[in-house]
């Protein structure tokens, strides 16, 4: 997965769109940050899950995902690796992230195309 490969995915998700967070790209629906790039670094990226997925995601792809350092990992902030992510693997997570951020109004509106 490359920096502009996630850019995608998580600009594919709908009402969502692309800011600036602390010097690096977050991804936004409405005005809640639901993914960032370049956290910590560029081969970095960063969803936010909840502690539940975060485990989940962890148990299933541990070269993948890694929680945050420190209290936010806590919460369910957590890394992907770039490098080593797949759009299989990826695109599930950038939607948990995006469903545990959106607003009702937003969420309630999307279908799931697996569904």
């Amino acid at each position: 997965m490359t920096p502009d490969g996630f850019r995608k995915l998580a600009l594919g998700l709908p009402a969502s769109h692309e800011s600036l967070h602390q010097d690096h790209p977050d991804f936004r629906v409405g005005k809640r940050v639901f993914a960032t790039l370049g956290y910590p670094d560029s081969t970095w990226a960063m969803v936010k899950l909840t502690p539940a997925q975060q485990a989940q995601f962890i148990a299933r792809h541990p070269r993948i995902f890694m929680p945050v350092k420190g209290g936010w990992g806590a919460r369910g902030s957590t890394n992907v690796k770039l490098s080593s992510a797949t759009r299989a693997a990826l695109a599930p997570a950038l939607l948990a992230a995006w469903k545990n951020t959106a607003p009702a109004s937003v969420s309630a509106q999307y279908r799931d195309p697996a569904a």
